[in-house]
Parts: C-alpha cells; sequence; structure tokens
C-alpha cells in the first residue's frame, strides 16, 4: 500500500487538473461582497502549486492572468490590510513572484506581510497589547488564525530569506499551541469554545505543516511545533471514521462527515510523510484511505460536496451540528487541490 498507485479515477493529477480548471473558469467568492475571500486565496493558491508541480504551463498562464486583472480593472476587489482574514491574500502574490520573479508581485505580497506585524493608527487597546509582547496586531486566538498568519509570514520569509517572517510566526505558532492544543492533541475553536471543530483544526494542522516544511532545522521553536504536530497526527490516525473520513466536529461519532476538515487533515499526513516527519508504514494507510474517500465526495461538475459553510466560534455544541453544508464552496476546494500536490511531490 503506497501514495504512488492509484486507479484512474483516484488519480492526483487527473483530480488536480480537474479541479485547477474549474477554478479558473469560476466566479470570485468575495468577503463582505467587497474584496477577495481568504477561501478563494487558498484555492487559487493550491491550483497555483498543483500547476507548477506538474508543470502545465497554460494553467500557471491563466492563474496568473486572473489575478492581473485584479491589479488592473478589478482593484476594487484587493483586500485591504485590516484583519487576519484578509491579510492572508499576499501569500498568493507571494507565491506569484516565485513563479515570475516579477517584482510587482513581490512587492504586493510583502505589503501585505510586513502590515501584519505593523501596528495600525487606529488600533484597540486589545490589538496594542497583543503588538507590545511581540505578537500580530491581529492576534485573536481562533485556530484559524494559524493557516492565515503563517502561510503568509512563511512565504515572505521563503521569497526573501529573512529571518524576522519566520521567527515572529514560529513565535506566534507557539502561543497558540500553549493556548488551545488540548491534551488530546486537537485544539478548540477559541479559549471560550470547547469544541475540537474539524475544519478549524484543520487550518491549525495546515499551518503547522506550512510553518514546518520552512522552518529551519536548527531553530529554536522547532522542536515545540513538531511535538504539536506529532500529538495532533496520533488522534487523527486514531480517530478517522471507517469510512476514511473525519467527522464535523472530530470525537463525536454522531457527526457527519465534513469533506473541508478532511482534506486538510489528509493533506497534512500525505506531507508529513513526504517529509519524513511520520512513519510511513504507520500513517501511508491511514492517508490512502482518506484520499480515496475524498474523491467520492467530487460530483461531476468539479465540485466538492459536503463543505461546512463558513463558521464564526460560538460557544454551542449544536451549532456545529447543525452548519449547513455547501456544494464547491472554495473552503472545500482549496485542501483537496492541496492533497494533490502533496500526493504528486517526491518522499524526501
Amino acid at each position: 500500500m503506497d501514495l504512488n498507485s492509484f486507479q484512474i479515477e483516484y488519480s492526483p493529477k487527473a483530480i488536480g487538473n480537474k479541479l485547477g480548471k474549474h477554478f479558473v473558469y469560476s466566479p470570485h467568492y468575495l468577503h463582505g461582497k467587497k474584496w477577495i475571500h481568504y477561501a478563494e486565496v487558498c484555492t487559487w493558491l493550491g491550483a497555483l502549486r498543483y500547476a507548477q508541480t506538474v508543470k502545465d504551463k497554460e494553467l500557471i498562464q491563466m492563474l496568473k492572468e486572473r489575478f492581473d486583472r485584479l491589479l488592473a480593472k478589478e482593484q476594487k476587489y484587493l483586500p485591504p490590510k485590516k484583519h487576519v482574514d484578509l491579510n492572508i491574500f499576499g501569500c498568493l502574490a507571494l507565491e506569484l513572484y516565485q513563479v515570475s520573479k516579477d517584482k510587482k508581485y513581490l512587492e504586493l505580497g510583502l505589503s501585505y506581510a510586513d502590515s501584519q506585524w505593523k501596528l495600525p493608527k487606529d488600533a484597540n487597546t486589545e490589538q496594542k497589547e497583543w503588538e507590545r509582547k511581540g505578537y500580530s496586531w491581529q492576534t485573536r486566538l481562533w485556530i484559524d488564525d494559524m493557516f492565515m498568519i503563517t502561510i503568509l509570514q512563511s512565504q515572505a520569509y521563503r521569497v526573501t530569506g529573512d529571518n524576522k517572517y519566520i521567527d515572529r510566526t514560529a513565535k506566534e505558532m507557539v502561543y497558540y499551541l500553549d493556548e488551545l492544543q488540548r491534551e488530546n492533541g486537537m485544539f478548540y475553536h477559541a479559549p471560550d469554545v470547547p469544541y475540537f471543530w474539524a475544519r478549524g483544526n484543520g487550518w491549525m494542522a495546515a499551518g503547522m505543516t506550512e510553518l514546518l516544511k520552512n522552518l529551519p532545522k536548527n531553530h529554536p521553536e522547532r522542536k515545540r511545533i513538531m511535538a504539536g504536530y506529532t500529538k495532533m497526527m496520533t488522534f487523527l490516525k486514531e480517530n478517522q471514521g471507517r469510512d476514511g473520513m473525519w467527522r464535523q466536529l472530530v470525537d463525536q461519532s454522531d457527526c457527519w462527515s465534513e469533506t473541508s476538515g478532511s482534506a486538510m487533515f489528509a493533506y497534512t499526513i500525505i506531507t508529513g510523510i513526504k517529509e519524513g516527519w511520520l512513519n510511513k508504514m504507520e500513517y501511508t494507510p491511514t492517508a490512502r484511505k482518506a484520499w480515496l474517500a475524498l474523491v467520492s465526495y467530487i460530483n461531476g461538475e468539479g465540485d466538492v460536496t459536503e463543505v461546512c459553510v463558513g463558521t464564526n466560534k460560538k460557544n454551542d455544541k449544536q451549532y456545529y451540528y447543525d452548519r449547513p453544508r455547501s456544494v464547491g464552496d472554495y473552503h472545500g476546494q482549496a485542501p483537496y487541490l492541496w492533497c494533490v500536490t502533496a500526493l504528486l511531490e517526491e518522499i524526501k
């Protein structure tokens, strides 16, 4: 059993091509009906990384042209630099810089990364306190943040080599680990919301994965972050559903199987195997079972089904059970593309 041999209907390249091309021709998903939504950014990033992995120059060009329209006639959709969910947009510009070496993408991306640690003039007392402690003023202790912040700062580190980006996001990650990770390895949605919501935990898992891929081997925070990652992966392996999926509330067996969180978990496990962080023999069955299950949730149009809609924190267990399920939501399309790229990458 391995992660290289799949029947054609489960082929990562076939799925990546289907979802990547589908994204190119899909409309924008706007935050507050105004700005590019973080879920679209994550899907776009996933499609671009897939295209680079398979060297699909046509898809790369189409994704680039979609972005360039934002710098021309669609400038009104550019997110302002005022919230963790908006600043993540910069990671996409930085990925395009790595593809094209066009400095306009570099300058745009770094402006989002730098502003995440630059206190705005209208900052409130809480934001000033975060800044005083050396954390991003956008800190709020929602687990979602640990992808939004880490992907942006890690990308900035990748393109500049400037340690400030990786140091500050590592410090931020350790703080979230200390505050939100429970003994079983999973994370509360927030300190006052004691539930293990799948996609929220998926953001956390993916954030640790992105950070560990970029964090220098001798970095002082690497051991702590790796410990948090492996603790979480142990829980996920032991609590995967018989169907290969994970539940909307991952510790509640009567909850429905949710695709976005499951795909994020699959991505982190696949990457862990490929990077050598996880035992190949022990975790490959989990990753393979998850991928086979996930593909069955893609409909004929290339839309992922059973995706939990955008979800704010709420200290109400039933709230998570009752969240509506969406089809084709970018929250779900994105991690499927991440899985594709991870499956296609070589084992180190």
